[in-house]
This record gives structure tokens, C-alpha cells and sequence, in this order.
């Protein structure tokens, strides 16, 4: 039958020359664009993303093939997935009809049954594409979500009705073909559809289909790179080179053969960070031709929630914008007078919070939070434009290690009467952090910590005045060559004591110490957030189980920092510690809501009316909770203080407060009832 669309002649020329003239056009004007869009993703600089290739074919499998990240999404995830599968399976139908219906009889060739699990294969998928598509167009025309209002309908709903032609087309070509039980839904249109007309018109109506089809196959090829959809070619790319390194995890400013960072003392490099758009690497660029627009980056940032000038979804196609703007200035290798910090905006740059919900939230694997951490690197280091706030912070961890300005002298101060070692070796060591050495409240996490790891007998101690800032206020905000400085002076300190096993109550340091200090020596180094060293010694029974002795009265609510459940992946521990938790926030675990201080944010001014932290407080204030569980010294300041913003009468508790206090409770319960035994003997 197609054989003879193909043999029909429109005046002196035959179908076939119209097919082809149809595809090569759209197959010319399909390859000027991608070739165009990846000559200026070549323009970045090299990034080696080819180990671990088994992890990536294993990330291939379940996050493109299957679709994983964007299942995550049940309700809209559901229905790209089915066009995405329904486009895998018809795909090769696209290519049997255009070669004349060439592919099928080559199947059947081979074996009968291979061509039936074809048809039915390809049957299935353009229903799934067509059920899919209607669902997509459903919520466009008819749900309107607030956060589409700015995107293009015209752009989406056109290609909506697209794909909804070529299904259609395909199934009344199916039914005049004489579609069998293999083509169930051509079947059935040939039954229920086709069966009402002549056969002169059924005839005409399947001829015009099939020219239909491939218009609108050829159509929607040109239309892919111009548009969102180009993520159709770029996503396969972007899934199997995306970063295998652990979550939120920086890189060194330069490394050696080894992979590892070079020595501050051997440092030659005369640029900093990201200004210029080659600057970036290939893979970082390439994200801008990934984005599906599918707004799951912008619904989950903190900054954008507050009201904040960043879109992380804007800040990936304000780089593919400045590309196809200014690619003639690129390609020819020059520099734009517009630089990409200008088109993001510092603003922009200075709103994230680092918590990686935007990476870790996109389908397609897209890495946001490099791209603004590396133009925070070239303002500091290069520039020095960054927010004066900044500037206390850094001079006080240049001349004290610490971004509160106390001296060395006072990091064990808090620790003076706990009989813990100082800056002696032992089985584990306690870092401590800035917050929990300095600041008052946090010093009572750190008194609790160190008193529950010597009641179950741990060898621990502390490093006291040896103690450095583990880095990661300067790394966030940009002065990489300042937090290497203090990297290597902690890693100098390990090596001397010969610490192999820290404990961290600072997510923060607990990110940093175990997942980038193995850049700079730390490989060996085991690194457990004070949860996880708590809940351990729980199921050993030697701490005692909080669930099974009751919780004081409180009913807790938990609050998952970004560094330690997020971007760390520690997520139960702490609720283990606690005895569960009585009611969970809206948004907890992986998709819990950023309290605000990452990024260095901590050390600067949020405006009144756009404060990340009384989003969260509020939150957690509707769980009717008395009681906020944390395992962060910054998110225990910042959801005390948005809980008081509210007006919220909640008591923010780290965990091994809450577990020392259960035990203390219980230690003076047991004297009251020997008191009143005593007495009794007595009597």
C-alpha cells in the first residue's frame, strides 16, 4: 500500500521524489542546527566524564531508558514517559514508512513472529504517545498551571498537536493497510472508524494521512533543535556523562596527573573561576541545550520560593540564549562584551543556597549549582565583586580559622570540664566545627555529643586549638584558594595525630571532610555525622533507644538539612536517634526545603520580605509539632529564628540533645525513686 502512495505522480513528479525532497530538506536544516548547537558546546573547556563506564550504562538504563528521575513526577512524569516509550517504539515505524514499507518484510524474513512483535510493538507505542499527548495538552489547555504563564503555549501546544497528527495519521494508514490482531488500536479504527466510509474515500482519506505523516515527521525533526525539544538529541549525552562524583561535591582549582588537587605551593594559574562562556566546560555547556522546561528545578529552589532574582531553570537557558545570540562572535573566538555573569546576573548568583535541590530534582541530569558556584570563584578571586557582608567572614577566616573572628585559643573551651581528650590521638575524633566552638546555643549540641559518645565507652577526643575551619563557608562563597589553604592546614593536623575516624555534627564539615578532602590527601579519612554514630551505638545497646523510653513528653517533628540528607544521604539516622518522628514536614527527607544558610548565605542579609527560613518555619509550624529535631548547627539558628519570625512557639533541638536529655531524665528519675527507697528503709 505504501508502495503505492510512493508511486502516485503530482503532475510529472513521483511520490517518491517528494519524500525525498520532504525528508532531505527537514534532514538538512535538522543537522545545520545540532551542528551548529554542538560546535558551540565544543567551545568549553575539556571535563573528563569517561570512567566509571559501567555506572553510566547503569544510569543510561534506568534514567534514560527508564525514565527514573522523571517518574518521580507521578502525574505529568507518567505522561512524558509514555511519549517518550510511544517515540522509542514508533520511531522505527517512522523509518518503514518512509522507506516505502521496506522494514517490515525484512522482519518477517527473518521470522514471522519478530515482524508481529513489531507491529504490536509499534502499535502500543503510538498509543501511549497519543494518550500521553492528550494528558499534556489537557493540563495546558485546561489545568493552566501559574508557574506555564510565561512559557510559550503556542510553541507547546503546536507540538502537542503534532505528535497527536502523527499518531492519528499512523492509525487510519494501520487501519486501510488491513491491520490485524497484532495492530489491535488500527484494527479497531478500521472496525469502528474506517468501516463508515466508501472505499474510494478510505482510499484517499489513508492517502492523505500518509502525506500528512511525513509532513508532520519532517515537520517536527526541524522543529527539535529550535526549540525545547532538542532535549530529544541531547538528554541520551547529558544522563551518560553526568557528574559521577558525590552530590554537591566542588572541584579543585586545578589537579594534577593524578587527579588530585595541586598544592597551593605549586599553583600556577592565572585565571579564576568563570567569566567568559569557553570557560565552562563542554559538559556544563551542553546543559543548555538539554532543559525540557519542565519547571521541577524552579519549583523546588529556595531562592526562588523567597522572591530571590534566581531561576535556576532560567539560568540554563539565559547559557543557551547567550550561545545562539552571540554565536558568530563565539565561533569566530572571540569574547562578547556581554559577559555570562551578565546575562545571569550577580544577584542571581549570589541567591543560591547551594542545596542542590535543582540538581538533584531535574529529569535530564542538568548540574545548575557549578555553574554559579564557578562565577562566584572568578568574583572573588578575579574580580573582587561579591557582597561586602562577605567580607568579615573572610577576613576572620583568613586570620583565625574560623568565620565568628574568636581566637584558637577558644575552640575547646566549651569542653573544659568533660574530661575529653585534646589534640591527642584516639579511636575517633570529634571535629567540632566552628558553630558548635563558638556559638553558645551550638556549644550545648557539642557538650551533649561528646557526653553520649563517652557514656557508650567511645575512644574520642577533640582537636581543640588545632582545629581548623574545614573550609566550607569560603568554598561556597567563591574564595576557593582560601578554603585549600584551610584544607591543608586540617589535613597537615590529621596527618601529625594520625586521624582516620571523625565524627561531624555539622553537615557542612560532614560534607566536606568526607566527600572533598580526598582531593587534598583525606582518601583515607572516614567521616560520620554524630547521627549516624549515635544510632550505631543505639543498636549495639549502648545508648539507649529513645522510641521504646518514651520522648519526655515532646511531639517531634524533624527537619533534614540539604547537606546531610540531600546531598549526603543520611536520612534515617537521625530519626533514629529520636524514637521516629511524630509527624513529618510536607517536604522532608531528600525533598526537604533548605532553611536558607548554605552558599555562605549564613554570613549574609536576606531582605524582610524574602527570607528562605520562614518558608520552612512555617512548614514545620503546620505540623502541630511542640518540638523541631535537627542535626545542623546553621539550621537550628535559622529555624529558631524563622520559627520566632512566625510566631511559631516550637523548641529547635539538635538529636543528641534530645536522646541526652531523655537520659538525663532517666538517670534523675532512677536517684528520686533510691530517694524514696531509702526513705522508706529508713521509716
Amino acid at each position: 500500500m505504501i508502495d503505492a502512495f510512493e508511486a502516485t505522480y503530482f503532475g510529472s513528479v513521483p511520490g517518491w521524489a517528494i519524500i525525498v525532497f520532504i525528508w532531505g530538506a527537514a534532514g538538512i536544516l535538522f543537522t545545520a542546527q545540532v551542528v551548529q548547537a554542538a560546535r558551540l558546546i565544543r567551545l568549553g573547556g575539556p571535563d573528563d566524564r569517561f570512567q566509571d563506564i559501567g555506572g553510566r550504562m547503569r544510569e543510561w538504563l534506568s534514567g534514560w531508558l527508564g525514565q527514573k528521575r522523571v517518574l518521580e513526577d507521578r502525574v505529568i512524569g507518567t505522561l512524558h514517559a509514555m511519549i517518550f516509550w510511544g517515540f522509542l517504539a514508533l520511531a522505527t515505524d517512522m523509518f518503514d514508512l518512509a522507506s516505502g514499507g521496506r522494514f517490515e518484510p525484512l522482519l518477517a524474513g527473518i521470522h514471522p513472529m519478530l515482524a508481529n512483535s513489531w507491529n504490536l510493538l509499534v502499535d502500543m507505542g503510538y498509543l501511549l504517545a497519543a494518550i500521553g499527548t492528550f494528558g499534556a495538552l489537557y493540563r495546558r489547555v485546561i489545568v493552566k498551571p501559574p508557574k506555564m504563564e510565561h512559557e510559550s503555549m503556542v510553541e507547546g501546544i503546536s507540538i502537542l498537536l503534532t505528535i497527536l497528527g502523527i499518531c492519528g495519521t499512523a492509525f487510519i494508514i494501520e487501519a486501510h493497510a488491513g491491520a490485524g490482531r497484532w495492530e489491535p488500536v488500527g484494527a479497531w479504527v478500521a472496525a469502528n472508524l474506517m468501516a463508515s466510509f466508501s472505499a474510494s474515500t478510505q482510499a484517499g482519506l489513508a492517502a492523505s494521512s500518509y502525506w500528512l505523516h511525513m509532513m508532520l515527521i519532517a515537520g517536527f525533526l526541524v522543529a527539535i533543535p529550535a526549540s525545547k525539544h532538542m532535549h530529544l538529541v541531547t538528554a541520551l549525552p547529558a544522563v551518560i556523562f553526568h557528574d559521577r562524583e558525590p552530590s554537591g561535591k566542588m572541584r579543585p582549582l586545578a589537579v594534577d596527573d593524578e587527579g588530585k588537587a595541586v598544592p597551593l605551593d605549586d599553583l600556577d594559574i592565572e585565571e579564576f573561576g568563570v567569566s567568559s562562556y569557553s570557560q565552562y566546560s563542554w559538559r556544563s555547556l551542553l546543559d543548555g541545550w538539554v532543559c525540557t522546561t519542565c519547571f521541577r528545578c524552579q519549583d523546588v529552589c529556595p531562592a526562588y520560593a523567597s522572591g530571590k532574582s534566581l531561576n535556576p531553570m532560567q539560568i540554563i537557558h539565559d547559557l543557551r540564549d547567550y550561545a545562539n545570540e552571540h554565536a558568530p562572535i563565539l565561533l569566530a573566538g572571540g569574547t562578547p562584551e556581554e559577559s555570562i555573569i551578565d546575562r545571569f546576573t550577580p544577584e542571581a548568583i549570589w541567591a543560591c543556597t547551594t542545596c542542590n535541590a535543582c540538581v538533584d530534582a531535574c529529569p535530564v541530569y542538568i548540574e545548575h549549582v557549578p555553574k554559579l558556584t564557578d562565577a562566584r570563584r572568578h568574583l572573588v578571586m578575579e574580580a573582587m565583586e561579591y557582597p561586602e557582608q562577605l567580607n568579615v567572614a573572610m577576613g576572620n577566616l583568613e586570620n583565625s580559622s574560623n568565620p565568628y573572628g574568636f581566637g584558637a585559643h577558644e575552640r575547646g573551651d566549651w569542653a573544659a570540664d568533660l574530661g575529653v581528650k585534646i589534640n591527642e590521638p584516639a579511636e575517633y575524633i570529634y571535629f567540632v566545627g566552628c558553630a558548635a566552638s563558638f556559638d553558645e546555643r551550638n556549644q550545648k549540641v557539642a557538650r551533649a555529643t561528646i557526653s553520649l559518645l563517652q557514656e557508650a565507652g567511645l575512644d574520642v577526643g577533640i582537636l581543640g586549638m588545632s582545629e581548623g575551619c574545614s573550609g566550607d563557608p569560603a568554598r561556597r562563597m567563591g574564595n576557593e584558594y582560601l578554603f585549600q589553604m584551610l584544607a591543608e592546614s586540617n589535613m597537615a593536623t590529621f596527618q601529625e595525630l594520625g586521624v582516620k575516624r571523625i565524627i561531624a555534627s555539622c553537615p557542612h564539615c560532614f560534607h566536606t571532610l568526607g566527600k572533598e578532602y580526598g582531593d587534598y590527601g583525606g582518601d583515607e579519612l572516614e567521616v560520620l555525622h554524630h547521627s549516624e554514630i549515635i544510632a550505631k551505638l543505639q543498636e549495639e545497646g549502648r545508648l539507649p533507644d529513645m522510641e521504646k523510653n518514651g520522648k519526655n513528653g515532646r511531639k517531634i517533628t524533624y527537619h533534614d538539612p540539604c547537606y546531610l540528607g540531600r546531598i549526603g544521604g543520611v536520612t534515617e539516622a537521625p530519626r533514629n536517634v529520636i524514637g521516629g518522628v511524630d509527624v513529618e514536614p510536607e517536604r522532608h527527607g531528600k525533598d526537604s526545603f533548605c532553611c536558607g544558610a548554605g552558599g555562605a548565605m549564613m554570613w549574609m542579609e536576606e531582605d524582610p520580605d524574602k527570607r528562605v527560613n520562614e518558608i520552612r518555619a512555617k512548614e514545620l509550624a503546620e505540623t502541630g509539632c511542640d518540638t523541631v529535631a535537627v542535626g545542623c548547627p546553621f539550621c537550628s539558628i535559622m529555624v529558631n529564628d524563622g520559627l520566632n519570625s512566625v510566631g511559631a512557639e516550637m523548641d529547635v533541638m539538635d538529636v543528641a540533645e534530645l536522646l541526652w536529655e531523655q537520659m538525663q531524665a532517666q538517670l534523675a528519675e532512677a536517684e528520686k525513686l533510691e530517694e524514696v527507697a531509702v526513705s522508706g528503709a529508713e521509716e
